[in-house]
């Protein structure tokens, strides 16, 4: 199951107890990124993402956390007044990381041990 979203959370993306959340970028658009949650890899993703639509997806920083849903839904509303159109938003890469580091230290990270 691959989801984003920037309206409010429905119950089925509540649920999503553990997955990855990604900062992309796009072919296209050289100063916006997307920000996004999914159960798969997110590599994997960026490529189904660029099946369905013209230029490329990259994946530039993803992080594997619990409550994946909610981390990059608190992300974007953190990012809310640079919003670009749909889940893309005009800033840095390294800002988002940053935030989804942030983010993860209120939200447990998955312990891969």
């Amino acid at each position: 199951m691959d989801m984003f979203t920037d309206s409010l959370l429905s119950d089925n993306e509540q649920n999503i107890s553990e997955g990855n959340v990604c900062i992309m970028t796009h072919s296209f658009f050289s100063d916006v990124i997307r920000i996004g949650f999914t159960d798969n890899d997110p590599v994997d993703y960026a490529l189904t993402l660029s099946q369905s639509t013209p230029g490329n997806y990259s994946v530039v920083f993803s992080l594997k956390c619990k409550q994946a849903s909610n981390v990059a839904f608190r992300i974007k509303e953190y990012l809310s007044n640079k919003k670009y159109v749909n889940e893309f938003y005009e800033v840095s890469p390294k800002v988002a990381e940053h935030l989804l580091k942030r983010e993860t230290l209120r939200i447990p990270v998955v312990d891969m041990a």
